[in-house]
């Protein structure tokens, strides 16, 4: 039964124990290589098609844009089989055609790769080493073999990141990062950063791998940050928990880490999700 006070140790607690961050990461496109895994198997279901068309990985740093790039939001988007994944590619019949044969590989999602070698370890690390508290989300389809959870917790004991809280979601990002009272979401799609924006009060963090002049301007409009690699989002969150920061400061620092302006004394008004998403659409 929980103390008429509350308990001593919770979140709330402003005495003298440190603030703890509460993280959220998506998986696919973000840590975990979805797009190379379906250019291989689309390159063996159909190999008339040409593989220089098909999506590839990239490692943080390359030349390659965000078509091209496995961290693209594409990637997040393909955990619904009935959207297409890889780009203009294959026809909406090959699509249909490689997610049936995705969904029917026995455990599919503990093949992916990590697209950061290094960088799960080095996240458990800093959630050992910092009191961080870490949840993974992602919105994977059910494949033969055991559950889509159970094949994400197994995927990330075995790329670094000893007993993962794993979550298999729909709908609204913000909503779930709300409901969880996650304080950052790390993601690798704008309309999910855009969902975090404005349905909670978490801070979006933007992966993305292709070029800088590419990113949605309403993605800064809204104060959604964007780094080009995991390796640079945690740099950014390390940095940001080495000064013992309270919460009420942490999103004036965060902006700053990330290279946005702090946060007006007058709140600007948030644009419904209808025309923040158009707009994205519209520059993307």
């Amino acid at each position: 039964m929980t103390p008429a006070g509350g308990w001593p140790c919770g979140r709330q607690y402003t005495g003298t124990l440190r603030f703890h961050m509460r993280l959220g990461f998506d998986l696919d496109g973000t840590l975990a290589d979805l797009q190379g895994a379906l250019a291989l198997e689309a390159a063996a279901l159909f190999p008339d098609v040409d593989p220089d068309t098909l999506p590839k990985s990239v490692a943080p740093g390359s030349d390659a844009g965000p078509e091209e790039a496995a961290g693209r939001g594409d990637a997040a988007e393909a955990a619904r089989p009935d959207v297409p994944l890889v780009a203009h590619a294959l026809t909406a019949r090959q699509q249909r055609e490689l997610w049936r044969h995705v969904c029917d590989r026995e455990n599919f999602w503990e093949t992916l790769a990590e697209i950061e070698p290094g960088a799960l370890a080095r996240l458990f690390h800093l959630m050992q080493t910092r009191r961080w508290e870490v949840i993974f989300l992602t919105s994977r389809p059910e494949t033969k073999g055991d559950t889509a959870q159970l094949q994400s917790h197994r995927w990330l004991v075995a790329h670094g990141f000893p007993a993962p809280a794993v979550f298999v979601v729909h709908g609204s990002r913000g909503k779930i990062a709300s409901a969880l009272a996650l304080d950052v979401l790390v993601d690798d799609r704008p309309e999910n950063c855009l969902d975090i924006a404005i349905d909670s009060q978490a801070r979006p963090i933007l992966v993305w791998r292709g070029e800088e002049g590419k990113v949605p301007g309403s993605a800064r409009q809204l104060g959604i940050g964007t780094v080009a690699s995991v390796r640079e989002c945690l740099d950014i969150l390390e940095s940001l928990d080495r000064d013992g920061a309270e919460p009420g400061g942490m999103v004036d620092r965060l902006r700053r880490l990330l290279g946005l302006k702090p946060r007006s004394g007058r709140p600007l008004e948030a644009p419904s999700a209808s025309r923040a998403s158009q707009a994205i659409g519209r520059e993307s």
